[in-house]
C-alpha cells in the first residue's frame, strides 16, 4: 500500500470517528447532524431557500425538502413564501430553532475544545495548511473530472 492509501484510509476512519462523537453529543440535544448543519446554517444567514440550502450543504433538493418538513412538524423552523416566487418559500428559524441550533454549536465547540483545541498552536497551524492545501487538491481533482467527463458526453 503507498504511503498516500495509507494516510487516506486514517483520513476516512478519522473522518468516520468524528462524525460519530459528534453525533452522539448531537443525539444527546435531540438533533442529528444534517438537523443541526440547516439550523446554523440558518443562524448565519436566514431567509434561505430550499436550494439555497441545498446547495450550502451539498445535498440534494429532495434531501433538504424533507428535512425542512421534519424541522419545521418539530417547529424548529417555518417556511415563508418568497413575494418574487409564490413556488418558493425562504426558510426561518423560530425561537424553538434558535435555542436548537444553539445547543446544537455548544456540543459542537465543547468536542472541538476537547479535540483540536489541545493540540499546540503550531499544530494547529500545520493541521489547517495541510487541510486546506488538501482542499485545493481535491477541487483541483474536481475540476479534471469534469472536463474528462464532457469530453466523454461529447
Amino acid at each position: 500500500m503507498s504511503d498516500a492509501a495509507r494516510v487516506w484510509f486514517r483520513f476516512l476512519r478519522l473522518e468516520t470517528r468524528i462524525r460519530i462523537a459528534v453525533s452522539n453529543r448531537l443525539k444527546a440535544v435531540g438533533l442529528s447532524i444534517a438537523q443541526c448543519d440547516v439550523l446554523t446554517t440558518l443562524t448565519e444567514r436566514e431567509g434561505l431557500s430550499q436550494q439555497d440550502l441545498a446547495e450550502r450543504l451539498y445535498v440534494t433538493k429532495g434531501n433538504i425538502s424533507g428535512l425542512i418538513d421534519r424541522l419545521a412538524a418539530a417547529g424548529l423552523v417555518e417556511r415563508r413564501s418568497l413575494a418574487s416566487d409564490r413556488r418558493s418559500h425562504a426558510i426561518f428559524l423560530t425561537p424553538a430553532g434558535r435555542a436548537a441550533a444553539q445547543k446544537g454549536i455548544e456540543a459542537q465547540q465543547g468536542f472541538v475544545s476537547e479535540t483540536l483545541g489541545r493540540m499546540p498552536p503550531k499544530d494547529l497551524e500545520e493541521f489547517e495548511r495541510l487541510i486546506l492545501a488538501s482542499r485545493d487538491l481535491v477541487r483541483s481533482a474536481e475540476g479534471e473530472g469534469q472536463v474528462e467527463a464532457a469530453r466523454a458526453r461529447k
